[in-house]
């Protein structure tokens, strides 16, 4: 029997405004159920818990949710209490915030609110995060690695992610801090076919198949599903990568793109696949 699960995610590159018009969070609190919205903050990736969860609990009573609280969990055995996982049942929007991803994972992972709010997830509730909370959405996720550097085995990092949008990799803080070198290497060491590269203010928001850009800067997509050649068996972990015949789509705000087709939609809602005109 099909399913009625409608996926709903708002991956964040970082950075994104909190205290003008907010379009991105503006945009999760919607989706959540505007003035109806229950959000839980979800503050494990970062030492300041308290602090940096205040911040996005101004946030989203600014913009009327009705209802947000902070879940800390400091421990594996906090991802078990019983007012967490009631939180995460009447949550209709969760949001993970920035710091370290591998504290979100090492802390959430496998854990029962790891599972309940996978089922919630099922249920349609929206799920965001930002920086650190944008990198454990896939199921594999870069850990750490160099920014502002070719294409090398020893440039990333991976570890398990939580799984919310399997077989990608997502890296953030895109282009300021040059992460494309080491997009491409965790593309390949994955092996996934789809890298995202999001900007800061910037978010991918997927609905079901289908991402939207929304902010100021950009999703860089690297699609390497029709690569010709990688020399990742050939070389040593110090030595640089080869990729050929990877393709590469540049989505600002508001384009779109299609996750099962791999294609980029323009804003008309056609699909971009008509040759550059050059002058």
């Amino acid at each position: 029997m099909e399913s009625n699960f409608k996926r709903q995610l708002v991956i964040i590159g970082g950075a994104e405004d909190k205290e003008g018009d907010s379009q991105i969070l503006r945009d999760f609190v919607r989706r959540a159920g505007g003035t109806k919205a229950y959000i839980v903050i979800m503050t494990a990736a970062t030492e300041l818990p308290r602090e940096v969860g205040e911040n996005y609990i101004r946030v989203f009573e600014r913009l009327g949710a009705e209802n947000v609280r902070i879940l800390d969990t400091e421990t594996r055995e906090d991802a078990s209490s019983s007012t967490a996982l009631e939180a995460i049942n009447k949550a209709t929007g969760i949001f993970f915030t920035g710091g370290d991803q591998a504290r979100i994972t090492n802390i959430l992972k496998d854990t029962e609110i790891d599972v309940t709010i996978h089922k919630r997830f099922a249920e349609g509730i929206v799920i965001a995060g930002t920086s650190a909370g944008a990198a454990v959405m896939p199921d594999k996720m870069i850990v750490e690695g160099d920014s502002q550097t070719h294409p090398r085995i020893e440039t990333v990092e991976m570890g398990p992610g939580l799984g919310f949008l399997p077989g990608v990799v997502i890296d953030q803080h895109f282009s300021q801090r040059g992460r494309l070198g080491r997009l491409i290497s965790a593309l390949i060491l994955e092996p996934a076919v789809l890298g995202f590269g999001i900007d800061e203010n910037t978010a991918m928001v997927v609905t079901d198949n289908q991402i939207e850009v929304i902010g100021e800067g950009a999703v860089t997509i690297v699609d390497e599903s029709e690569a010709t050649y990688n020399n990742m068996g050939e070389i040593l972990r110090d030595e640089s990568l080869a990729i050929f015949g990877a393709k590469l789509h540049i989505l600002p705000n508001g384009f779109k793109f299609d996750l099962k087709t791999r294609q980029p939609i323009l804003n008309n809602g056609s699909v971009a696949n008509l040759p550059v005109s050059v002058a």
